[in-house]
């Protein structure tokens, strides 16, 4: 899987999917160990060094949106 391009539309398109998994992104952080910021700043590109760029991945895959997001 290819990194998807961080922008404040894959913000969006993501918390939509883990809406349609009948979850949100931030139940998903809680399960997850992780920060909501970090998961924020990940896919909006703020943070989007290594770490940041895997934790991007992490997150579209969580939630179910194809390579094409």
């Amino acid at each position: 899987m290819t990194t998807p391009d961080p922008s404040l539309e894959l913000l969006r398109k993501v918390r939509a999917a883990f809406v349609l998994k009948d979850s949100t992104l931030k139940a998903w952080c809680r399960q997850n160990g992780i920060h909501m910021t970090n998961a924020r700043n990940a896919l909006i590109g703020s943070w989007n060094g290594p770490a940041g760029q895997a934790m991007r991945r992490r997150v579209v895959k969580a939630s179910g949106l194809k390579d094409s997001a």
